[in-house]
């Protein structure tokens, strides 16, 4: 709350001198004016850089520890000390760094000496005299920087206590206990407070009126004063409407301008734009009434404040609106970032209404009782049924962000992280709703405030990251023309998280943490950090990055370019112009590496130790990946087989598609991709049908009845041999009488062919060819035959009847003996009548 009034206080200043009023601006001093000269950063060194006057920084650092002891020191001597002495850090900083080049060319000179020998009388006098020499001036010119890091210690951790102070500070103000405001007694503290403020605003209006220079201020101002008052009252009463009239017709699609109809996306888009009018041009008109009100010189001291809270009310209570219309919209056709009802929409607007309405009304109640001079018991008695109303407001308002996350986790939808947040918000507004009140009644009211008011601010930012997000990817949809069945792209995305990552400071400002802290985080991010001898700091990686991609960049247009334009014209082969070209972008990338280290400033020397230890461990775990890197090395190098070629690995025959470092892609004759890894091509055995020519043997098969006149067939074969265009003449094709095999008599047909790719064509042609011509000739081409012998054929007809079988006479023996056995068993039976079967 107090941020916004200060922001709006120092915007209405700035507006006051276009009304006419005369104002005065308080004059302000700069902490150059206040620094001693050892903060100035003076010239009158030829590098430019003033040399600290150590001495006087050191008194003044006494005299600051000294005043630090104070139990009374103020907040606001407390900021004015840190600034000072951060002038002096920034100076210490920069003399730290003083006479580098120097430095490092000594360094180097003492490098070229080498090490200083165990016994100094062996070293050559004129060696040793050099390297006194060079040691001396060394010691001569890291003085400076010693001085410059002792003074930068002692400035820091002056810093870092005063910021620990302002920490106890706050933390003290929030824990700070004030009287229960549910104790009647407090309350009649609390109503005669608001009675003496409201006689003090009307003592000081009687004062003005009787003032002859306020109202002659007021004669001379009237005009501009009922100016102001018509556009603001005119505003508020009856342009709001119109302007919320005509943002909602826009973003619904009800006017009739045919170039945002043929755009839906462009007209949703610009009716988000225009969406922010909402809250420009009301906040306008209450800055007129507040300028009208101020410009009247009719206020005194306590009506000008009192004036800055109502118009600050009034601002807050239009930023709410404005949210309230963009997270719940009155109308279903419009696009909601949440998955609620009509009537869940209708409860969002109102309680989005109602929580700008008691942020505005919080403000009001505790500048009427005088704020920061108001008695303790009085504003705890006063903020305590506000902060309840709007904790309970809070409560629901959380809700609705949960039911929209059950919401879309039961449709169909995907959850994206945007979901998860807004289910995270609901869920922590929810326990923040629980906890004011009650810190508020137990006299924690400062703790209650900047627990649910910084959430209240939070939300708003939330909210309006909610609206830029989908304003940049309607920004993209337009710019790309994607339809609206697409997937989600993946630019917005990212354009999404580097603006919640970038809004992060924003947060931490709501929630309480100084701008002095944020500034202090910022340089330490921006001075890097120390591995070794190296620092790595941001800008070095942003210049790293950027003279790689330049160097990415340069590498692949010299790809294009040897693509296309130079090595077509050469006699090299399509696999050694690939090989050619994939060589060359591995070493362009390499050498852009190395130039963007070395620009970067990057020394890379103090890892050495360390990826030498890593180097073991990664060596065993990446054994295979760097034995195929090094063999895709081997292959674009040595050549053995080049993209296009007809390879056979193992059991995988095909073309080869593109070869990698790491591994190459065989396109079989099925169309499907085989990855096989560049070890197996170099280490084992690879036949390549089209390496070194096209030409290849094409063997044909045929197999000729018994009887058949043998010269002939050969005479037959060899014709058409012969008469086959793609077949050579040296060596010509060839005809041999192979076997006299189980069913026929084998020949084969031989021929070389000058692209061995047209194999099976010529193989189907020939065979065509030698049907048509044997079945010319009468020649037949047998098929297998067998003649099956039957042992007993005379079974098999129908009048055949079986001669019975002989019965031996074991036979005989064993049927009596199996009767015997079948009566014992009978007559066994349990039935009783056993005996009558004897009869």
């Amino acid at each position: 709350m107090r941020l916004l009034t200060t922001i709006l206080t120092v915007f209405l200043l700035a507006l006051l001198p276009l009304a006419g009023a005369a104002q005065t601006t308080p004059s302000t001093t700069t902490p150059s004016e206040t620094a001693p000269a050892a903060a100035q950063p003076g010239a009158g060194t030829p590098s430019g850089t003033a040399i600290p006057d150590y001495a006087a920084w050191n008194a003044r650092a006494d005299a600051i520890e000294a005043e630090l002891e104070q139990p009374d020191i103020t907040v606001e001597r407390l900021d004015a000390l840190r600034s000072e002495i951060v002038a002096f850090r920034t100076q210490f900083q920069d003399a730290r760094n003083v006479n580098g080049p120097r430095i490092d060319s000594i360094r180097a000179q003492l490098d070229a000496l080498g090490a200083p020998p165990e016994d100094p009388s062996t070293e050559a006098p004129e060696v040793a005299e050099r390297r006194a020499t060079l040691s001396a001036e060394l010691a001569t010119l890291q003085a400076p920087r010693v001085n410059a890091q002792e003074a930068f210690s002692r400035a820091d951790a002056l810093v870092r206590r005063i910021d620990t102070i302002l920490r106890a500070r706050q933390a003290s103000t929030l824990m700070a206990v004030e009287p229960y405001p549910w104790n009647p007694a407090n309350w009649l503290v609390a109503v005669s407070s608001l009675v003496d403020a409201s006689t003090l605003v009307v003592q000081e209006f009687n004062n003005t009126l009787g003032s002859q220079l306020r109202l002659r201020q007021l004669r001379e101002n009237l005009p501009v004063i009922i100016g102001l008052l018509a556009f603001g009252g005119f505003v508020l009463l009856r342009g709001r409407a119109w302007i919320e009239g005509f943002v909602l017709g826009l973003r619904s699609g009800r006017f009739g301008n045919r170039a945002l109809n043929n755009s839906p996306k462009g007209q949703r888009l610009l009716g988000l734009i225009l969406s922010v009018s909402q809250v420009i041009v009301p906040s306008l008109a209450v800055i007129a009434l507040y300028i009208a009100a101020n410009t009247s010189a009719m206020l005194g001291e306590r009506g000008s404040e009192l004036a800055v809270a109502i118009a600050t009310a009034g601002i807050v209570y239009f930023i709410a609106r404005w949210i309230g219309l963009w997270l719940f919209p009155s109308a279903g056709n419009l696009y909601s970032p949440l998955l609620l009802t009509e009537g869940q929409r209708t409860q969002g607007r109102v309680l989005v209404n109602l929580l700008g309405f008691f942020v505005g009304l919080h403000g009001i109640m505790l500048a009427a009782i005088g704020d920061d001079r108001a008695i303790p018991a009085a504003a705890s008695v006063v903020a305590f049924p506000v902060i309840v109303l709007t904790a309970i407001a809070l409560f629901r308002l959380g809700q609705l962000f949960i039911q929209h996350a059950k919401a879309n986790a039961a449709s169909e939808q995907d959850t994206a992280f945007k979901d998860r947040a807004i289910g995270l918000v609901g869920r922590a507004a929810l326990m923040i709703a629980l906890a004011a009140p009650v810190l508020a009644a137990l006299g924690y009211r400062n703790a209650a405030e900047a627990l649910i008011y910084p959430t209240l601010h939070s939300l708003v930012l939330f909210a309006v990251l909610l609206l830029l997000l989908r304003m940049l990817e309607d920004i993209y949809d337009l710019a790309t023309k994607r339809p609206d069945d697409a997937p989600e792209p993946l630019l917005p995305a990212l354009l999404g998280f580097v603006l919640a990552i970038a809004s992060l400071p924003l947060f931490a400002l709501i929630w309480g943490v100084r701008g002095t802290e944020l500034s202090e985080f910022f340089s330490l991010l921006l001075e890097g950090f120390q591995i070794g001898e190296t620092r790595i700091a941001p800008s070095a990686l942003l210049v790293l990055i950027l003279v790689f991609a330049i160097g990415y960049y340069v590498t692949r247009l010299l790809q294009g370019a040897l693509g296309s334009a130079v090595l077509p014209k050469t006699k090299i082969d399509k696999g050694g112009q690939k090989a050619i070209i994939s060589g060359t972008g591995y070493v362009g990338i390499f050498i852009a590496a190395l130039i963007a280290i070395s620009t970067a400033g990057i020394d890379l020397s103090g890892l050495a130790i360390v990826a030498g230890a890593l180097s073991v461990g990664i060596g065993f775990g990446l054994q295979t990946i760097v034995s195929n890197f090094i063999s895709g090395l081997i292959l674009l190098i040595e050549r053995p087989i080049a993209e296009g070629d007809w390879i056979e690995v193992g059991a995988n025959m095909g073309v080869v598609k593109s070869i990698s470092v790491r591994s190459t892609t065989i396109e079989t004759f099925d169309r499907t991709d085989v990855i096989v890894p560049n070890t197996d091509l170099i280490a084992g055995s690879v036949t390549n049908w089209t390496r070194q020519n096209m030409t290849g043997r094409v063997i044909i098969p045929v197999g000729v009845a018994y009887g058949s006149d043998t010269r002939r067939v050969q005479q037959i074969l060899q014709e058409i041999g012969d008469a086959q265009p793609l077949a050579l003449l040296d060596p010509p094709p060839t005809v041999l009488f192979m076997d006299f095999g189980a069913d026929a008599l084998m020949f084969e047909l031989r021929m070389i062919v000058s692209d061995v790719n047209f194999g099976m064509p010529v193989r189907t042609e020939i065979r065509h060819q030698i049907a048509e011509r044997f079945a010319e000739e009468g020649i037949e081409i047998p098929f297998a035959q067998r003649d099956i012998w039957l042992r007993n054929p005379e079974v098999l007809r129908p009048d055949h009847t079986p001669e019975p079988k002989p019965v031996r006479r074991d036979d005989a023996q064993h049927l009596g003996q199996m009767r015997r056995d079948e009566i014992v068993s009978d007559s066994s039976d349990g039935s009783g009548d056993g005996g009558a079967d004897g009869r």
